[in-house]
């Protein structure tokens, strides 16, 4: 079986799925250290899901009201809210899955289910950002361009964000069909665990699709992003009236474009180098144990820095945001203001039935007293 280097989650056990693509020279290496992916990971999946979870779910109750959706940029961002929301829904399943020592327990279906979200997940959150990326640049650097009505095909409108997301979710759903196809459960007598894992014919298969992530899922959008984020901050550093007087208000731009950089770079970077060691190895180049043993050890944590970017995003491309902060308070203010009114309506009607019955009460005993005094 191969190991699944884009998505460590497939592996039975670090150790035996490393063993198999390692050099023989290195069988005596003792990888017991990684047991700590059983129980730490885990507690570390599960967090992101909580903390992703309820900031995704926030960022798309108040993207998704009718007064922000009418525009690009917020389009893009709903788009990206909801793609790390559809990923993390099967987060806690891959954490049962390493806590139950590599045994998946949710049957055939959920196995592939879980891997599609995944794996739609890698391209459409990286993609949505990259969308982003290309939108704000257009819009700061090509204000005239970008607004231009001429050219249908160039004008920025809210509909051709929409078309843009929907290719997006196209493409990332076309990219699962490698998972849909190798991904399934299985039996293992000598591990005692059914592996949820990809099982692909040939090891080039898996050379191949690794390549093709790194290049397609990483590489290629991390320089599109750079590029337009660094050509942002220079437009912006020549031309600081672009973003009001106040310097502060420029300075926090450029933070805010540097760490979306750099956020997208920490978070996937390690884990594509070593899926990229991984794929080297496989075609021959012979690592020292020593690498073979950092490898097998480090996999699992670069590939939480990487699901942590579903977590990282609502902060960076919501929270800094003041008009995010400024929607999110109002609608805090009207949903308080509604309970407020349905809990005075409530009280108001227990009052008034409480009124009526205590009048009712006195209407009947003063019917009795007067019926006892004739």
């Amino acid at each position: 079986m191969e190991l699944d280097s884009a998505l460590n989650l497939s592996t039975i056990n670090e150790s035996t799925s490393l063993h198999e693509v390692s050099n023989q020279l290195c069988d005596f290496l003792s990888l017991d250290s990684s047991d700590y992916q059983k129980t730490l990971i885990p507690v570390v999946y599960f967090l992101i899901f909580i903390l992703g979870f309820l900031g995704n779910m926030l960022a798309v109750c108040v993207l998704g009201q009718k007064s922000l959706r009418c525009t690009v940029a917020n389009m893009y961002l709903l788009n990206l809210a909801l793609s790390d929301l559809v990923f993390l829904i099967g987060l806690p399943f891959w954490a049962v899955h390493y806590l139950r020592n590599y045994d998946w327990p949710f049957g055939w279906f959920m196995c592939k289910f879980c891997g599609f979200l995944t794996s739609l997940n890698t391209y459409a959150s990286i993609y949505f950002i990259m969308g982003m990326s290309i939108d704000r640049y257009r819009v700061i650097v090509s204000p005239l361009h970008s607004h231009c009505t001429e050219s249908r095909y160039y004008a920025r409108t809210v509909f051709h964000a929409r078309c843009v997301c929907a290719v997006i979710w196209v493409l990332a759903s076309l990219t699962t069909i490698p998972v849909l196809v190798f991904r399934e459960t299985r039996h293992y007598v000598e591990n005692n665990v059914t592996a949820c894992a990809m099982n692909y014919p040939t090891r080039q298969w898996h050379g191949m699709l690794t390549l093709a992530k790194s290049t397609f899922g990483f590489l290629i959008p991390f320089i599109v992003i750079a590029t337009c984020y660094g050509r942002i901050r220079c437009h912006l550093l020549a031309s600081p009236e672009l973003v009001e007087a106040d310097p502060s208000r420029l300075e926090r731009v450029r933070r805010v474009a540097l760490a979306i950089v750099t956020a997208f770079f920490l978070c996937w970077f390690p884990f594509h180098t070593l899926s990229f060691m991984g794929v080297l190895q496989e075609f021959g180049m012979n690592w020292s144990c020593k690498v073979q043993q950092v490898m097998g050890i480090m996999t699992a944590p670069a590939l939480c820095l990487g699901f942590a970017n579903s977590a990282i995003n609502p902060l960076l491309y919501c929270f800094v945001g003041n008009r995010f902060r400024q929607q999110l308070r109002r609608l805090w203010k009207a949903k308080g203001q509604k309970f407020g009114k349905q809990r005075r309506h409530s009280v108001s009607m227990q009052i008034s039935s409480f009124s009526r019955k205590l009048s009712d009460t006195k209407d009947t005993v003063a019917s009795v007293t007067v019926e006892d005094k004739q």
